[in-house]
């Protein structure tokens, strides 16, 4: 049998001097009995695999709205593959794959539905804004429950600082949390060439020369290249780093998705984020006249946070047809039918 001592040991044996460990975390804000077989980091991401919000991010808008086919990304889907290119890059960094994992599938849970254009719309309305990030870390903290029926699902400190800091200006304080700050950037902007490319809203041969020379044609190539030069320029090192040229060129790429691609007429569609926009504000003008629409378990919360707070917390954890169905139910008239 291998019981957590076993596995605490043998991070100190084998990683990296630079790298998170288990048995040295922080702690959780609230006591609890260690597991016998999973260290804390583990056991933090089970319980982000097992969380209501992760399994919300399936029917979570990536780029493109309610695709005509299977092979699309999710916010799911993307959320998988961070995780699998942070494994990646710290497994050869001999960093904490558990806390990087953990990290990497936490990351998004904050997200709105609709993409990042629910979040555009959901940071006009609501007065505090919204970043995503920090939802994220608003749902492990509060939003979910541990088994106790407390708020919050309890996670060590160095899970938490990774999530808010997978964006922003902000660097994580572990290396681990900065693994998935590049391999966020990896990950979409590769899976979002890919998708524009399936879509026909990008061809191949649109994509800057420059930046396919230095990083390669395909999506493999690319993400080949992006995860080896950042082991390379990071090992042994207090801090993650991509070469000077790989890291000048990957920033050209997401520049060139931003115009071509985020920003495409074709993608955004004028009108659909228009209601996008108008489907986001109706269900946040409602809620705010009526909070005793809100689920039960949101309005308990009111008298602590303030309306305004749990309105956004509500809109934010829908998934993009929760959304609809909602708004639906609110504006759209039912048709009749004659009794029986």
């Amino acid at each position: 049998m291998i019981t957590r001592q076993d596995i605490e040991q043998r991070e100190r044996e084998l990683l990296s001097p630079y790298a998170a460990k288990a048995a040295d975390s922080s702690g959780r804000d609230r006591d609890e009995p260690k597991c016998p077989y999973r260290t804390d980091f583990q056991r933090d991401r089970d319980r982000i695999v097992h969380s209501k919000a992760f399994r919300r991010l399936m029917h979570k808008t990536q780029v493109f709205l309610a695709p005509e086919g299977d092979h699309y990304r999710t916010r799911l889907t993307h959320t998988i593959e961070v995780s699998q290119i942070a494994r990646t890059i710290a497994r050869a960094l001999a960093l904490n794959e558990d806390l990087t994992e953990a990290i990497a599938l936490g990351h998004d849970l904050g997200h709105t539905p609709f993409g990042h254009n629910g979040e555009d719309a959901l940071a006009e309305r609501h007065p505090g804004g919204f970043r995503h990030n920090e939802q994220s870390l608003r749902v492990v903290e509060i939003l979910e429950k541990s088994n106790d029926g407390q708020p919050g699902m309890n996670l060590t400190p160095e899970v938490r600082d990774g999530i808010l800091n997978h964006s922003g200006d902000q660097q994580p304080k572990t290396l681990e949390g900065q693994v998935v700050h590049f391999s966020d950037r990896i990950a979409y902007i590769n899976h979002d060439i890919d998708d524009a490319l399936r879509s026909g809203v990008l061809a191949d041969e649109e994509l800057p020369a420059d930046c396919v020379a230095t990083l390669g044609r395909s999506h493999r190539a690319r993400i080949n290249t992006l995860v080896g030069d950042l082991v390379e320029h990071s090992q042994n090192r207090p801090e993650i780093r991509l070469s000077l040229e790989k890291q000048s060129a990957l920033d050209d790429l997401r520049a060139f998705m931003f115009k071509e691609v985020y920003q495409n007429q074709v993608v955004k569609h004028d009108e659909e984020m228009d209601k996008i926009k108008a489907m986001i504000f109706a269900l946040y003008d409602t809620y705010e006249r009526e909070p005793e629409r809100l689920p039960v378990e949101s309005q308990v919360l009111i008298a602590k946070w303030g309306l305004p707070e749990i309105i956004k917390d509500h809109i934010a954890s829908m998934t993009d047809r929760y959304a609809v169905k909602q708004f639906s139910e609110l504006f759209i008239p039912k048709s009749w039918k004659p009794g029986i």
